[in-house]
């Protein structure tokens, strides 16, 4: 595999977890925010979280960085249906993407986001109410083939355990391979 996907709610970590898989990572690889790639404002009534936009500018992301060297990919995002994965490898023209999940204590988000929407309680409050209901989406979905708990373990220990699940823990890739 040369792609992974953090996915889950908003406050459990993904992007957090993405730089520690990043610091231990040796081969030529790109990290991407996928949150950073749609934003757009306003968004689409038929789009609302811009996610063709973001397809469409990961292909671009991902073509560039490959042409700048880049064997692999680790995004941090949200994947709510399983047909949505095969897009996602796609738009990395990855051999494949291991979909890691990351979990944690309803609290302990709640607390993340607190501190994160300290000074927007418009924010909060929407940020609150969406990881409930996208912690129910992804329950539902079952699309990940590694999920983590990030309530209490720290990044590197999470990073280590995904790039083991991705294969990652071997010699890193050469050139086009």
């Amino acid at each position: 595999m040369d792609g992974v996907f953090l996915n889950g709610t908003v406050g459990v970590g993904k992007t957090t977890v993405a730089d520690a898989i990043s610091a231990l990572e040796p081969a030529p690889h790109a990290v991407i925010d996928l949150d950073a790639v749609r934003r757009l404002h306003p968004a689409p009534a038929s789009d609302v979280f811009n996610h063709e936009l973001e397809l469409r500018n990961l292909r671009a992301l991902a073509a560039n960085y490959r042409a700048a060297g880049a064997r692999r990919f680790i995004l941090a995002g949200v994947i709510e249906e399983a047909a949505e994965v095969a897009r996602y490898t796609a738009a990395l023209e990855a051999d494949g993407m291991l979909v890691c999940r990351l979990v944690a204590d309803p609290a302990v988000v709640e607390r993340r986001l607190r501190a994160r929407h300290s000074a927007d309680p418009e924010g909060l409050d929407w940020h609150l109410h969406r990881a409930g209901e996208l912690a129910a989406i992804l329950d539902a979905a079952a699309l990940d083939g590694l999920v983590v708990d990030a309530t209490d373990a720290a990044p590197d220990e999470i990073a280590r355990r995904v790039r083991a699940a991705a294969g990652w823990d071997g010699p890193p890739p050469r050139g086009g391979e």
